[in-house]
């Protein structure tokens, strides 16, 4: 399980930074067959940065490494990178050695609403282009928020009906002096772009009580209705569009959708509800709508996951 190794490697001073929404129960192996992300890839990368060597055992029964137990391995084709995300379809992984850092020891955490959800995306890149790179930066659009508090029935973060999507900003590093100067220089972005008030994490039980909520959002979604689930990336820049573009077909096309991601990677979760769809709509209308929504994705630059 990821987070039983993350927890192994933190007691002894270390950090494995790939930290995806489900690490308390997916594993190290599907996450390498899957390159997984999470919440931290905006700084840290996904597992594919954090890979040094694999054992595979191939079709033929054959093993092999990969790699090498080095920080530097120029040497040929890089088969790490080619069987990480490869989804069993060229071998079986066996092992794997990856790559750790020292334990960032202080970290500071940031719910921050919007009004209006264009300006939430566009406050994304907003901060990337002011020089700050967070360790994480989460969009959650209000219903995703109402959603999984219901769901979970954890409803001490008071949510303001007005508001419309909200970001969950982190920073983190090896001194306590480092971080306060890169939220100020984050809330003055936030100021510009007609940010609400800032909820600080004052402690690591808070920080937890708002990670709990961001990491339960998809178990609540699911728990509401029957959904399809896309994942998609466009630069981050796109993001206003990527989220105009979604709600106009869900308008067209007379479905609800609910979004959230990891921002900061210009990852968006487009979460679209059955409710109370006919058969004809679910099976054969929506895939219309959907293969829109994918060209649209395309078209600004972005990919499909």
């Amino acid at each position: 399980i990821t987070e039983v190794l993350q927890n192994a490697v933190e007691e002894n001073g270390l950090f494995y930074a790939v930290d995806p929404a489900s690490k308390g129960t997916c594993t190290i192996g599907g996450n390498l067959a899957e390159n997984s992300g999470g919440p931290r890839a905006v700084k840290y990368g996904v597992t594919k940065d954090w890979v040094l060597n694999l054992q595979v055992v191939l079709a033929d029964g054959q093993v092999i490494e990969t790699g090498a137990n080095t920080l530097k391995n120029s040497t040929g084709y890089n088969l790490t990178a080619l069987m990480v995300g490869s989804e069993g379809t060229l071998g079986v992984i066996t092992r794997a050695t990856l790559k750790l850092l020292p334990l960032p020891k202080f970290s500071a955490l940031m719910f921050v609403p919007f009004r209006n959800v264009s300006d939430a995306c566009r406050t994304v890149s907003e901060i990337f282009l002011s020089g700050e790179t967070p360790s994480a930066l989460e969009f959650m659009e209000s219903d995703a928020m109402v959603m999984t508090q219901e769901f979970t029935g954890n409803k001490e973060i008071l949510l303001d009906p007005d508001d419309e999507a909200y970001l969950l900003i982190e920073v983190d590093g090896a001194n306590e002096e480092e971080i306060m100067p890169q939220c100020e220089r984050i809330l003055s972005v936030l100021e510009l772009q007609s940010a609400g008030e800032v909820l600080f994490a004052q402690s690591s039980d808070e920080k937890d009580k708002l990670w709990f909520l961001r990491r339960r959002v998809g178990e609540a979604v699911k728990a509401s209705s029957i959904y399809k689930e896309e994942d998609t990336v466009v630069p981050r820049a796109r993001l206003p569009q990527l989220m105009s573009a979604v709600k106009s077909l869900g308008d067209e096309y007379g479905f609800r959708s609910i979004c959230y991601g990891h921002a900061g990677d210009g990852n968006l979760h487009i979460n679209i509800l059955r409710d109370d769809l006919s058969e004809e709509m679910w099976a054969e209308v929506l895939p219309v709508a959907i293969r829109k929504l994918f060209t649209e994705v395309v078209a600004l630059g972005g990919t499909l996951s």
